[in-house]
């Protein structure tokens, strides 16, 4: 059974950063690409960044570029959101997702439960 989970959201101030943790169960990280999306109130799901099987990262929206990171640590096969500069436009639930080796806007099969990050003052 897969299952991935996120954790690391939290109440941050405008200018603040977070780094959220995605960690798949039932599979490794060199066989699946895991994406990072956001939903904010009222909007629907968008696609940030990606990381493959191979390690090689894409960015869905440009302005994630500068401000957000996604990375990796095999050994602890977890995959890494650090988000730098938050705005409070960055409002909303942060979502990890896999998919078999290829990064992809949209198509994956496993997902988590989201975790809530709120910018404000």
């Amino acid at each position: 059974q897969v299952q991935l989970v996120e954790s690391g959201g939290a109440l941050v101030q405008p200018g603040g950063s977070l780094r959220l943790s995605c960690v798949p169960s039932g599979i490794t990280l060199p066989y699946y690409a895991i994406a990072w999306f956001r939903q904010a109130p009222g909007k629907d799901r968008e696609s940030l960044l990606c990381i493959s099987s191979s390690g090689s990262v894409r960015y869905y929206e440009d302005s994630m570029k500068g401000r957000f990171t996604i990375s990796r640590d095999i050994a602890e096969n977890t995959v890494y959101l650090q988000m730098n500069g938050l705005k409070p436009e960055d409002t909303a639930v942060f979502y990890c997702a896999a998919r078999p080796f290829d990064c992809s806007a949209w198509g994956y099969d496993y997902w988590g439960q989201g975790t809530q990050v709120t910018v404000s003052s």
